[in-house]
Parts: structure tokens; C-alpha cells; sequence
């Protein structure tokens, strides 16, 4: 596996990032444990989440893939060896069930608390906005 620097950082992650936005809807967390697993084996270190998914986002499953990914660091004692994305989800109308505000006030505070509850962990390695905030019809 190739390996990149994040830029301006001592951040070494994969050339391959693990993407998880399917985990708790259209995978199961055991398939989930075997995508991380088998990643992980072959030099895969960067995962990229959201508090957003599983896609497509409702309230019923908010944040089930955080806790998927969570719960296999619980499991493995793996999260030392892992680069970990996640993002707050922007404003709009199918966000409503998340926050019914923009980055506002203490909501960035709120979410990466949430976060780091839902992974199981005491740091994020990279945080972002899912889509920053302005108007549009659908992801900024």
C-alpha cells in the first residue's frame, strides 16, 4: 500500500481510504467488521464516516454507522492503527432529524461530542463539514 501524507500535517493515511456510508443499512455491522478487518490487513488505515450515515440518512438509523465502527473498535482494540474521517452534516431538509441548525452556536461541539460517544474513542483524526452551509437544493 502507498501512503500520502495529509497536507501540513504528520498525518500518514493509505492512497485508499475506506469509505462506511452503507454500513447499517445496506451491510450489517458483521460485514462491516469484515470490511475493516480485511482493509486493515492490507495496509488500508484512512476509514471515512459521518454522523449522517447510513445513507439514505433518516431518523430511525442516525449515526448507526459511527456506532458500527465503534463497536469494532471496542471489539478489536484496533483504533491506533486507523486514520479516522468524520463529518458534520450540513443544514437542509432531510438533516432536520440531526439539528435544526446550521453550524451554529455550540452545534459543532455537540456533534463532535456525539461522535466521539457513537466510535468509542477520545479523538478524531479528521473532522469536517459534510457540506458547508449555504442554499442549495441539495448537498452544498
Amino acid at each position: 500500500m502507498e501512503y500520502n501524507y495529509l497536507p501540513d500535517t504528520n498525518i500518514k493515511v493509505s492512497k485508499i481510504c475506506l469509505g462506511t456510508m452503507t454500513w447499517g443499512r445496506q451491510n450489517t455491522q458483521e460485514e462491516a467488521f469484515e470490511q475493516m478487518d480485511f482493509s486493515l490487513e492490507n495496509g488500508v488505515n484512512f476509514f471515512d464516516t459521518a454522523e449522517l450515515y447510513p445513507v439514505p440518512a433518516t431518523p430511525d438509523k442516525y449515526a448507526d454507522t459511527e456506532k458500527i465502527i465503534g463497536n469494532w473498535f471496542s471489539k478489536t482494540g484496533n483504533r491506533d492503527k486507523v486514520i479516522l474521517a468524520t463529518k458534520i452534516a450540513g443544514p437542509g431538509d432531510y438533516t432536520a432529524h440531526i439539528r435544526k441548525t446550521g453550524f451554529k452556536g455550540n452545534s459543532i461541539n455537540e456533534a463532535v461530542e456525539g461522535s466521539l460517544k457513537r466510535l468509542q474513542t477520545d479523538y478524531i483524526d479528521l473532522y469536517q463539514l459534510h457540506w458547508p452551509e449555504r442554499i442549495t437544493n441539495t448537498f452544498g
